[in-house]
């Protein structure tokens, strides 16, 4: 279980260490290859490791399974719209300029990810949950892929994070530092959802579309509108197929 739960933050470890790599920023297709590719392993993970699940676990309900997908669904896309409205938050906003805004922007996109980071880390402790409490609907092999597949998209939004505080003049070591501290929600998070497990196992369809309406709300919201920002290019389209894909391959290979 352990193994699980720091796979995603791994990702995240790693993705920030990119600023030892490159000189100064990522350049714009490479973000936006990035970003896609994230977006493609994220809707993915979803689908496939939670929501279709969720399903799964509500088929005595007939056709009327859909409910309580549907709600958690919902609840999950409000509450990170609450989150959005109520914390200081980055979107893209080339306005600010001049090095009093350097620090603004620095922390509204430390605070950004870090919040985007915290349904993942649900998403994970949701499902190992579920899988410690002898869920027949969930293996040990589907928590390991979601965890791998969250990590592989935390690779780019490492990278993503790090990358823009070198460019804001910050030196390496900070950078990777505040990377790796934006991964950190996601092992606690885990954790404190598997802490409370016996009291969730029975809301568990509605925990684990919760997690996949908050991970799909981070999707619709950030990464497509920065993988389609500037000039027109089909990279970021090619990049999200390919996270799609390979997402997919994982949980069905696995799970």
């Amino acid at each position: 279980m352990w193994q699980i739960i720091a796979i995603p933050f791994i990702g995240t470890t790693l993705g920030a260490a990119c600023v030892f790599l490159f000189r100064k920023q990522i350049g714009a297709k490479m973000q936006r290859a990035l970003t896609g590719f994230a977006s493609g392993v994220m809707v993915a993970a979803s689908f496939f490791s939670l929501i279709l699940p969720a399903l799964n676990q509500t088929g005595e309900m007939g056709k009327l399974g859909f409910i309580p997908v549907s709600i958690g669904f919902a609840i999950g896309m409000l509450f990170l719209l609450v989150l959005d409205i109520v914390t200081p938050h980055m979107h893209t906003d080339k306005s600010e300029e001049g090095p009093k805004s350097g620090l603004k922007r620095t922390t509204k996109l430390i605070l950004a990810v870090t919040l985007h980071n915290l349904p993942e880390g649900m998403a994970v402790g949701i499902v190992c949950a579920g899988w410690m409490q002898g869920n027949a609907k969930i293996s040990y092999m589907g928590a390991l892929a979601l965890a791998l597949g969250i990590a592989i998209q935390n690779f780019p939004e490492g990278a993503i994070v790090s990358m823009p505080l070198l460019a804001e003049g910050m030196p390496k070591g900070k950078t990777f530092l505040y990377g790796v501290l934006s991964g950190i929600v996601e092992p606690i998070g885990a954790l404190l959802v598997i802490a409370a497990s016996g009291l969730l196992i029975p809301v568990m369809p509605y925990l684990l579309s919760f997690a996949a309406g908050a991970m799909i709300y981070v999707v619709v919201e950030e990464l497509i509108p920065e993988m389609s920002e500037g000039e027109h290019s089909n990279i970021g389209t090619i990049c999200f197929a390919a996270g799609f894909v390979l997402m997919m391959a994982l949980d069905v290979g696995l799970g």
